[in-house]
């Protein structure tokens, strides 16, 4: 494995830095699309960004971003512990570039449990999906794309939502059952509309939620990461989500 760093560019959801990276973190940015993205890797070393992007001020700047971070070691699940959250932001108008979340089992050789109870706040079921029920706290098991068991549902509701081109379909709206009681995703579409995804479409969850091509699907072909539980392609050699040996 190269140890040689490259200088990339890392999306996030409020701009981009360009960083120098190691394989491994870009290993790790990659959601499956053309881009990479910063909230997998997690805080970088502020004298390996050499420049970002705002949306908010639309201009470039020199140097690295603000890094604001804590660490809550709290436990968000069983076996699954939040060690530390943190946000990078524009140092001129203080918007948020990017957010991150950085999680460790316990037992590594143990899967992550039940979610922790959180009481998530749903304005109103969509209109358009009035057989779609909103899941209760009670109900508030560590629901998860293939790629990423490490999320919550209450934590995706407001989250960018992007196709496997990367382009931004819409925003996460609620997670609910169907009739046929199949956990789903409501999406608020660019154009005001709602639309239902089957969770299993969903590919990666991270600071954004990324949809898989519609070609893929949990089947025995997928080598799973025993890490991280990530689904990786049939004759990987190492996980693309953690950089552990398969």
């Amino acid at each position: 494995m190269s140890s040689e760093l490259r200088l990339k560019k890392l999306r996030g959801s409020g701009g981009f830095v360009m960083a120098q990276v190691s394989d491994d973190q870009q290993r790790r940015g990659n959601l499956g699309g053309p881009d990479l993205f910063l909230a997998p890797i997690g805080r970088l070393d502020q004298e390996k960004i050499s420049k970002y992007y705002c949306n908010t001020c639309e201009k470039d700047y020199e140097g690295s971003p603000k890094i604001e971070y804590e660490n809550p070691n709290e436990e968000v699940a069983q076996n699954l512990i939040l060690l530390e959250r943190g946000q990078y932001m524009c140092t001129t108008c203080g918007s948020t570039i990017a957010e991150y979340r950085e999680f460790q089992k316990q037992n590594q050789q143990a899967d992550v449990g039940l979610a922790k109870p959180i009481s998530p706040s749903f304005d109103q079921p969509a209109a358009s999906e009035s057989t779609i029920q909103p899941l209760t706290p009670s109900e508030d098991q560590t629901f998860s794309s293939p790629s990423d068991p490490q999320n919550s549902f209450s934590s995706i509701v407001g989250m960018s939502v992007y196709d496997s081109d990367a382009k931004k379909v819409g925003v996460a709206k609620q997670v609910g059952v169907n009739s046929s009681h199949q956990v789903v995703l409501i999406v608020t579409k660019n154009n005001g509309s709602d639309e239902t995804i089957e969770w299993g479409k969903i590919k990666k969850i991270g600071e954004i939620i990324l949809l898989g091509d519609g070609t893929q699907s949990g089947t025995s072909s997928a080598v799973r990461c025993a890490s991280c539980n990530f689904e990786n392609k049939v004759g990987s050699k190492f996980c693309e989500s953690c950089g552990s040996k398969l």
